[in-house]
């Protein structure tokens, strides 16, 4: 049996104050990367028009096939056949390069960068130091409500951008979008779903709290950056299929398109992160069945948040297997990505704000 433990209102004051500390440090860093891409070179630009230019001029690839096996003439001399020469296109392809990131390649927009990077791993430690304050005020998991569920989910999202920095992978080009969703998950944590410290109602008081909703968190994280991934894919996606057909985008969406990864970057991005934490998700699901059979008696009643949790997975799994499927790649498959996660948003805000269920202790 869990005993609850009484609330250290001064820890859940701290905390609500280094929650502020953080949005404060992040709005320092959405302007930071604001400067990043207004103030970086334009003058590496064009890289993929060039690219896509000169695969039009090169024209189709010639290909030799060989047909297999050979016929034998009248005195028994083996004859090849004569090679059949094919052509293939290589237009649809556009193997373009990646564009040099959000500061476009010069040490100005660098340094700018650099500055954002910086204040946005100093929020992420403030922001950090205040869900722990918060865990320490009730000596229990973080998440017990959706104020608390969205300052953890925030955290990890930022961790996770900070860890994919750290193994020097190419993902600056999510910071901006990154901070400003934060700032806005803030701001309505702060506001509209606010909840004072206190102790859990008792079917939450488990040890699958821990389980069950970090892994949840986690995987609503490491999905929003592949839906980051996937909706600028779309952009970049129809910037290129414009300069392929011979189209002039404006200056602004050429200097904003070119310092992103390329189309087939971005889909791989967000392909291989969705298909990553996709396990994960699964076994989220398993072990909400789990504690429901603990804490309610049956493992599945089709409450709203099972459902959708259910119906989210689904989404998922369809966009993975879309992906595999050669009629289906491309466009097609991001939508689906970001139909998936507004699944999982729905999941979150909507079935806790609008519908009543057994998970109708949010907080709110």
């Amino acid at each position: 049996m869990i005993i609850a433990a009484a609330t250290n209102e001064s820890l859940a004051q701290i905390s609500n104050v280094l929650i502020y500390s953080s949005m404060a440090v992040y709005t320092l860093a959405f302007f930071a990367h604001i400067a990043e891409w207004l103030f970086g070179s334009r003058s590496k630009v064009a890289r993929t028009a060039a690219a896509l230019t000169a695969d039009a001029a090169a024209g189709p690839e010639p290909v030799v096939e060989v047909q297999p096996g050979a016929s034998t003439g009248s005195t028994g001399t083996a004859v090849l056949q004569r090679p059949k020469i094919v052509t293939r296109s290589t237009s649809g392809t556009r193997d373009v390069p990646d564009g040099p990131g959000a500061h476009g390649g010069d040490a100005q927009g660098d340094l700018y960068g650099r500055i954002a990077v910086s204040l946005t791993a100093l929020a992420f430690l403030i922001e950090a130091a205040g869900v722990v304050t918060r865990a320490l005020s009730v000596q229990r998991a973080p998440w017990g409500n959706m104020y608390e569920f969205s300052i953890t989910f925030s955290t990890v999202a930022v961790g996770t951008y900070l860890a994919l920095l750290i193994a020097k992978k190419n993902v600056r080009w999510v910071g901006l979008p990154l901070v400003t969703t934060v700032l806005l998950d803030l701001g309505l944590a702060v506001t509209v779903l606010y909840t004072a410290s206190d102790q859990l109602v008792p079917a939450l008081q488990s040890y699958w709290l821990w389980i069950h909703v970090s892994t949840a968190i986690f995987c609503g994280a490491v999905f929003y950056l592949g839906a980051v991934g996937t909706l600028l894919y779309l952009f970049r996606d129809s910037y290129e299929s414009k300069l392929a057909n011979g189209g002039k985008p404006g200056a602004l969406a050429t200097s904003i398109m070119e310092r992103l990864p390329s189309a087939a970057s971005l889909d791989k991005f967000a392909y291989r992160v969705n298909a990553a934490v996709f396990p994960l998700w699964t076994f989220t699901i398993i072990a909400g069945a789990i504690w429901a059979g603990d804490a309610w008696g049956r493992y599945w009643g089709w409450d709203p948040k099972e459902v959708w949790s259910f119906i989210t997975w689904v989404a998922y799994a369809c966009y993975l297997h879309a992906r595999a499927t050669a009629g289906w790649k491309g466009r097609k498959a991001a939508y689906l990505a970001l139909l998936a996660f507004g699944c999982w948003l729905f999941n979150y805000y909507g079935v806790n704000i609008f519908v009543s269920g057994k998970h109708s202790y949010a907080g709110v």
